[in-house]
């Protein structure tokens, strides 16, 4: 039984690992980058696997790109930190999805429900339904949030946020108009919510919008530092390997 996992988060994937190795000992469990690039450049070049788990978001880009351009004739089980979005995309022909933090006991339930319903192999209309519910026509993202304000409630508009931060475990939202709104939504969850071509989440603490972006300077070690309109109080810095979706995302 030959299973891999594309996971955007090291952490989260190695902790998945474990788990499957305790649950499955006998199965080969193979761990993929998780990125579009490499992880279809894998699977150009060896087996596919039996099962796949797959992350619904990776670091350059979402899962409906890897399966357009992988084709993987493997059963996927997705993860995602965003739950609304699992069940509307994902709850159809058997497909199965993950909330994470992915805890052993629903792992487990997955892994069950792949082997009464999937041992053999996927026929070859699965992918096919894969993207089709994973195609744009059923991808709703976020319009506008529902600020309370004092003794009112305000709706904001996604156009109107340049960017989002977390500081002290809460998210806020600031404007092009410098406003500060405080959102009642992890970064991990807001990130799944957003359309990629408009956000990109820079780091741990910062999502931005295309609009934000003033300038963009080198770094040392392969980095990069974003200055946004309006200010943000700390640097915004670009990992290196965040880099190739971050200039992906800009040229998009």
């Amino acid at each position: 039984m030959r299973t891999a996992i594309i996971e955007d988060e090291i952490p989260a994937a190695r902790l998945l690992e474990k788990m499957l190795r305790e649950l499955r000992p006998e199965w080969e469990i193979t761990l993929l980058p998780g990125n579009i690039k490499e992880s279809v450049e894998w699977f150009s070049e060896n087996p596919h696997p039996d099962l796949l788990f797959l992350d619904i978001r990776l670091s350059d880009g979402d899962s409906f790109r890897f399966l357009e351009q992988a084709r993987p004739q493997s059963t996927v089980i997705f993860t995602t930190a965003y739950d609304e979005y699992a069940v509307r995309a994902f709850s159809v022909n058997s497909i199965d999805y993950l909330l994470k933090p992915v805890s052993p006991e629903r792992l487990a339930a997955a892994i069950d429900k792949y082997e009464r319903l999937h041992a053999t192999a996927p026929r070859e209309e699965y992918v096919e339904t894969l993207l089709k519910a994973l195609g744009t026509g059923n991808r709703h993202y976020r319009n506008r949030f529902l600020i309370t304000c004092a003794n009112r409630f305000i709706s904001l508009p996604v156009d109107d946020i340049a960017y989002f931060y977390s500081r002290n475990k809460i998210t806020f939202a600031v404007t092009s108009r410098r406003d500060e709104f405080a959102i009642d939504l992890p970064l991990d969850k807001l990130t799944e919510q957003l359309d990629p071509a408009r956000f990109f989440r820079a780091n741990r603490q910062v999502i931005l919008s295309i609009q934000c972006i003033e300038r963009i300077e080198p770094y040392f070690q392969g980095k990069a530092v974003v200055h946004v309109n309006p200010p943000f109080d700390e640097r915004i810095c670009i990992s290196k390997e965040r880099m190739p979706a971050f200039r992906q995302w800009l040229d998009y």
